[in-house]
């Protein structure tokens, strides 16, 4: 199975990394672009209540410097979310968190990121030829894992 597929199962609900640490979190060998990585980033950030409804994010410059990106990049990443409404601008002052961002990024995750996943973990226990109930078990222990931590 796809070590990403196993990274996003096992760390679906970790806490994001903030402010320095975050360049850690970038993936510049695989596939997804960065500017996508950024978004993402971004939308877990709320997620977990670092960023709340009405408040500024982080400009390009800033993501730019966190992550050493170029500022093109961060803005394209920031300029995702607010294609999908997650952001907003307020012309000469910056970015800020939409109304109902959070159940927004929920909602997308649920049906499309989490769908993805779940399509890809079914496939694999298939090819393994794992029951219902052995597939059903591994998830439960990993539930019980990650509660531990």
């Amino acid at each position: 199975m796809n070590n990403l597929v196993i990274y996003y199962i096992l760390h679906y609900n970790s806490n994001a990394l903030c402010g320095k640490e975050a360049a850690t979190i970038l993936n510049t060998d695989g596939t997804k672009p960065i500017y996508v990585q950024i978004a993402e980033w971004i939308e877990t950030e709320i997620m977990n209540g670092h960023f709340e409804s009405d408040q500024k994010v982080y400009s390009q410059y800033q993501l730019a410097e966190m992550y050493t990106i170029n500022p093109a990049t961060a803005a394209k990443g920031l300029n995702l979310l607010v294609d999908e409404n997650i952001l907003y601008k307020k012309r000469g002052l910056g970015m800020f968190v939409s109304t109902n961002a959070k159940e927004m990024i929920i909602n997308k995750r649920k049906n499309q990121t989490l769908k993805r996943l779940v399509h890809e973990i079914v496939l694999e226990a298939n090819r393994l030829q794992m029951s219902d109930r052995e597939l059903i078990d591994m998830i439960k222990a990993v539930q019980i894992e990650e509660g531990e931590r």
